[in-house]
């Protein structure tokens, strides 16, 4: 492929570096879903078993800007409702809504999150819950926004418009009053992202593949005091091709009102977290992630926020307050 490979290091942004590299390569393997600093208050994105677990009508929205001053940076925004159904409430049933932009790549998914839970005692403390993740993603590529080299390279004349894909995954997620952890693949199709019969020479054999995303979570919530609860937790991230991802985070919560933690992701980041209940329904969270790597020489780090906000249905779900 005529390709100068030198003329990568003139280019204005890391993400035109990336878009580059992935034209030169047969087959390249990456991580390719949004990462997120407060994965403890964004757990349905990743895992549907988690849905309805809160046992109230619960919305969520996130916004994040990762890699701030760097052009073309990842942006995220996520939305998820959830609640329990049935007569019985041991079925959830939610949606959750993804937009990640990334360079000149846009790429948005809805799905519907389905859990259903099975209580392992009396006293309705444990459960174990399955849950299944089915929707749809939306792939758009404005290669107008690249800076590029050779203007008529073949590869770059092919759009990737709105292109549509199906979306199903699952989940197993088990829980107390103080304890979690859950294992997920938010999506099993390996869906490919580039149409390579466009190519006159059909020269790739696949670009931009997604590859299965593992993931798995726990946490434990200790009372240390009356009026101080301490949160330690893990999120572990697995995809062929890329290091395991490790976020591991501790969390204290004040007089059931203020949460304030870090939280460290391997060879990455490390953030700050600080979270207000500002009423019995509403929870406001705020990140910063400080890079750890060489890209702190030229952004000023990322940048989280969140919202969550319950509808509850009976005053005593209210009285004790998980803290997740």
């Amino acid at each position: 492929m005529n390709l100068n490979i030198k003329s990568f290091y003139k280019k204005k942004s890391i993400w035109t570096v990336a878009m580059l590299l992935i034209s030169c390569f047969e087959t390249i393997n990456a991580q390719q879903d949004p990462q997120y600093t407060q994965y403890l208050y964004n757990t349905q994105i990743v895992n549907p078993a988690y849905t309805g677990s809160r046992e109230v009508l619960s919305f969520g929205v996130l916004g994040r800007v990762q890699w701030v001053n760097i052009e073309g940076s990842p942006r995220t925004g996520t939305f998820t409702v959830s609640s329990p159904i049935g007569p019985s409430k041991n079925m959830g049933l939610g949606l959750s809504i993804v937009y990640d932009q990334i360079g000149p790549a846009t790429e948005s998914n809805a799905n519907i999150d389905y859990s259903y839970s099975i209580q392992l005692d009396r006293h309705d403390i444990s459960k174990l819950s399955f849950g299944l993740k089915a929707g749809m993603d939306v792939l758009d590529v404005d290669y107008s926004k690249l800076t590029i080299f050779e203007n008529y390279d073949p590869l770059f004349q092919s759009t990737v418009d709105n292109k549509i894909q199906p979306q199903i995954g699952a989940g197993i997620y088990y829980h107390t009053q103080k304890f979690y952890t859950g294992f997920s693949v938010p999506n099993f199709l390996n869906s490919k992202h580039f149409d390579e019969s466009s190519l006159e020479n059909n020269e790739l054999e696949s670009i931009a593949i997604e590859r299965l995303h593992y993931f798995f979570i726990a946490g434990y919530v200790f009372d240390i005091g009356p009026n101080l609860k301490f949160k330690p937790a893990v999120l572990s991230k697995f995809v062929s091709g890329a290091p395991l991802q490790w976020d591991g985070s501790a969390n204290f919560l004040i007089n059931e009102k203020i949460t304030l933690g870090v939280s460290y992701r391997w060879n990455s980041s490390i953030s700050g977290l600080v979270g207000f209940q500002i009423s019995q329904s509403l929870f406001i969270g705020l990140a910063y992630d400080y890079d750890s790597t060489t890209i702190k020489d030229y952004s000023s780090g990322s940048y989280e926020a969140v919202i969550r906000f319950d509808v509850f249905n009976r005053l005593e779900k209210i009285l004790t307050p998980r803290f997740f």
